[in-house]
């Protein structure tokens, strides 16, 4: 339970914080239209997105070179 409750606490954290759609300075909220293109590029892309976009979608990667090799033998 107190692993969920952290995961809530982390992701309502990261989004108050981080996402540019939530405007918690007066001054943002103001404008209807912000002009923030890039900084919704840095929040969408961000490091472990980008390191997974490299990986192979695997769960078992080992296990499907074992099964894969050893019929070709």
């Amino acid at each position: 339970m107190s692993f969920v409750t952290g995961m809530c606490v982390f992701q309502l954290t990261r989004n108050m914080l981080m996402n540019p759609d939530v405007r918690v300075n007066k001054s943002n909220r103001q404008s209807a239209v912000l002009e923030n293109a890039d900084e919704g590029e840095r929040y969408s892309q961000h490091a472990f997105r980008r390191f997974l976009s490299t990986q192979r979608p695997e769960v078992f990667p080992a296990l499907n070179r074992f099964f894969s090799e050893s019929g070709n033998k």
